[in-house]
């Protein structure tokens, strides 16, 4: 990890520089594989599934039989913490929940909002090293609790033609419809615009390297919303001298094992907690299994000293991190004035990996600065606000006039006379 010393503001962008390819890059094969599933369905993702996972598949949907099987292999604690997880998650987004609103802006005239599911929900879930059977509640659970009828999902195949247990047995465990066993751009194409056994989706969600995020961002250029451009992992911590160095190492190395192309950031006051964490890291990264990802995200990596808090807060806003630790004497002037971040763990005992999967809140985040002006997933993610009116005679004379000079002052005389014969009418 490199080191910056109270570095100036001129050079703030070129410090918290994402590792990441310009969609540019990638686009150009995102389009060839969506043109190509458009025009072969079925047989175009068999291909790529076969090019790509190194498996062919005669069919993709994964059977009852075989989730069945797979929820046997699943070790019983893990279905224990998964089932502790799923509670928590369940009443964290339950209580996202609101009503009807209802207003009468002025007499006879009454406007009122609802919330209906989106009906057909895509998600792509992670495999190979890192299978995230975590992110299989994060977005099924809202999706049941929003009331959508329709939750596909996607993941990618191992070798053997295979879907890691776990992520079946969370599926099941939370109302998924159906399973197919692909992965990467295809799967995304594949929701997109449907094959002949896959579903065409409204809406789309889910983490995935570079390519399925540009994918999900094509994606919407055909009539298909996403969640939010979701790319790499990514962690900054905040730490004066009241931080445990182990435990800011241990959070540290926890995003780093993400990915080679994952970033992680300290910030910090303290030169002696910077020198700390170094060794900490040194030490613990030695006995993680992934260490060579873990080496990889941090040549990319960075540790900041700062002596302005405020400066500290501008730089933070500024880089909008997907994950935000603050462990410091002073937690609420950051708590209070933090603009830009997809979630915040507050304490020397809130590691992000309790957000990753048991505390309750969601873990997908908007990454790669987008935290600027995206929202993480929650139930509303899953929703679409509806507004509904209805005028009687009165509410008709009383705004009926401002409604015809306005459409007359915008050219608009079709407008104008919908509400003049209306008004004529009750004359």
């Amino acid at each position: 990890m490199q080191t910056f010393n109270n570095p100036k503001k001129e050079i703030w962008s070129q410090i918290l520089k994402r590792p990441t390819q310009s969609v540019h890059e990638i686009e150009t094969t995102v389009k060839e594989i969506f043109s190509e599933v458009i025009a072969k369905g079925d047989i175009a993702v068999a291909r790529f599934t076969s090019l790509f996972d190194g498996v062919h598949l005669e069919n993709t949907l994964v059977t009852n039989e075989e989730v069945n099987n797979a929820i046997k292999l699943v070790p019983h604690k893990l279905k224990r913490a998964i089932l502790l997880a799923k509670k928590n998650i369940e009443v964290f987004h339950s209580a996202q929940k609101t009503d009807k609103i209802e207003v009468e802006t002025i007499q006879g005239v009454y406007c009122w909002q609802e919330k209906r599911p989106i009906q057909k929900i895509g998600l792509y879930i992670p495999g190979g090293t890192a299978p995230l059977f975590s992110t299989v509640l994060m977005l099924a659970i809202p999706a049941q609790i929003a009331g959508s009828s329709e939750i596909v999902l996607c993941s990618p195949p191992d070798k053997s033609g295979k879907i890691n247990p776990a992520i079946l047995y969370a599926a099941k465990l939370c109302g998924v419809t159906k399973i197919f066993k692909i992965g990467g751009i295809q799967a995304i194409a594949a929701m997109t615009f449907g094959t002949e056994t896959i579903p065409k989706v409204f809406k789309i969600f889910g983490p995935g390297n570079q390519f399925v995020t540009v994918a999900k961002q094509l994606a919407t250029n055909y009539g298909v919303a996403i969640d939010m451009p979701a790319g790499p992992s990514e962690l900054l911590v905040v730490a004066d001298d009241t931080a445990n160095a182990a435990f800011v190492a241990s959070d540290l190395l926890s995003q780093a094992e993400h990915g080679a192309d994952s970033q992680v950031i300290l910030l910090s006051f303290s030169k002696k907690i910077i020198l700390e964490v170094e060794q900490e890291i040194k030490k613990q990264i030695m006995v993680l299994p992934r260490k060579n990802i873990a080496e990889k995200a941090l040549k990319s990596s960075k540790f900041i000293f700062m002596k302005s808090k405020k400066a500290a807060l501008e730089l933070i806003n500024e880089y909008a991190p997907e994950h935000l630790i603050i462990c410091s004497k002073n937690d609420n002037f950051f708590i209070q004035s933090i603009q830009n971040a997809g979630s915040v763990f507050i304490g020397n005992y809130t590691p992000e990996s309790a957000g990753d999967y048991a505390s309750g809140t969601n873990h997908t985040l908007p990454t790669n600065g987008f935290a600027k002006q995206y929202s993480g997933v929650n139930l509303d993610s899953f929703m679409k606000i509806m507004t509904f009116q209805k005028i009687t005679k009165k509410g008709l004379q009383l705004i009926g006039n401002a409604i015809e000079i306005m459409a007359e002052a915008e050219g608009l005389q079709a407008h104008k006379n919908a509400v003049t014969i209306r008004l004529n009418f009750l004359k």
